[in-house]
């Protein structure tokens, strides 16, 4: 294994934009900011010549086999989560990671190293829109759909799209130090340390597709998120006991009813700090956070940055 080299796979259909990142990042040599960057590689099955989604088919010399030799491989969005995987690319990551390399996911590549059995029992996440699909087909993986990327050691992943970006420069940086990293970021146009905790932006919604039935109960707290609630209430009004509907939001989303309405009253926080200049006190109240403090802990636990700076930042006026 070349603890240097960095291994991306290509498959046929993959996305362009996540395929495009680990080149950019890692396919350039930057002997203005380090004489020892990496010695990169595309590599597809062997005889083939893959496409991308927007019909682009990228040069590629290596095969499959040898992510193994890789110490970095480097996994990018699937071209459809709901397929199976490509058999060989999966074999190909299960014995890269059995010979030591460094394995990492890229939005939707997550399924590809949930299929090689490596995410079992770690926490992984992946694009907010796929983290339910992903809980469920593979209920050994400790999915966290709140946050940008996950540095589990050998084995890293990232939430959707841009947040792959931040994890590929924070192996930039875990390899070459924070310097390195912070000139890298600035040529890229783009924030220089985005830590992983950070939560990814989301709509207010739930980002869970099919949690049919408990909808008329989710509706139900949306609406009252002002309002004192408690498991005891939530669970009455699904008529179900506070057990069953513990053990419900469990199976389908891995966190709990009151971790759910924590976040959801988050998200109305954002989106009144978004769209009207209420004051912190008021945004608080009309969130269900109550207190200015409280709003302040939560929201800046979950999103990343505090009620200001996150208004600073997005609000339409």
């Amino acid at each position: 294994m070349t603890s240097r080299t960095v291994a991306v796979a290509v498959t046929d259909g993959a996305p362009i934009f996540e395929l495009a990142i680990p080149c950019e990042v890692f396919g350039y040599r930057r002997p203005d900011l380090t004489d020892s960057w990496y010695d990169f590689r595309l590599c597809a099955p062997a005889g083939e010549r893959p496409r991308t989604a927007a019909g682009f088919a990228p040069e590629t010399v290596h095969a499959l086999d040898a992510l193994a030799g890789a110490g970095t491989v480097v996994i990018p969005a699937c071209r459809d989560v709901h397929d199976d995987q490509p058999a060989e690319l999966v074999a190909a990551v299960r014995a890269a990671h059995a010979n030591g390399a460094r394995i990492v996911s890229l939005c939707s590549g997550a399924f590809v190293l949930a299929a090689a059995g490596i995410l079992d029992g770690r926490p992984a996440t992946t694009h907010w829109m796929h983290a339910s699909l992903l809980a469920r087909r593979y209920p050994a993986v400790r999915v966290d759909a709140s946050v940008l990327y996950i540095d589990d050691g050998d084995v890293l992943t990232s939430a959707g799209t841009a947040a792959g970006l931040d994890l590929c420069l924070h192996i930039v940086r875990a390899d070459h130090g924070a310097a390195v990293a912070t000139a890298l970021a600035k040529r890229l146009v783009m924030p220089a340390h985005r830590p992983g905790g950070q939560a990814q932006y989301i709509d207010a919604g739930d980002a869970i597709g099919d949690m049919d039935d408990l909808a008329p109960v989710l509706d139900w707290a949306r609406r009252r998120l002002d309002r004192p609630l408690t498991i005891s209430a939530l669970a009455q009004q699904a008529n179900v006991t506070p057990r069953t509907l513990i053990r419900r939001f469990h199976t389908v989303t891995g966190t709990t009813p009151m971790n759910w309405l924590r976040d959801r009253r988050v998200d109305r926080a954002r989106e009144l700090l978004e769209t009207t200049t209420l004051p912190i006190d008021r945004v608080a109240e009309r969130s269900g956070l109550g207190s200015p403090a409280n709003l302040r802990r939560h929201f800046t636990r979950t999103v990343g940055v505090p009620p200001s700076t996150y208004r600073k930042t997005f609000s339409a006026g």
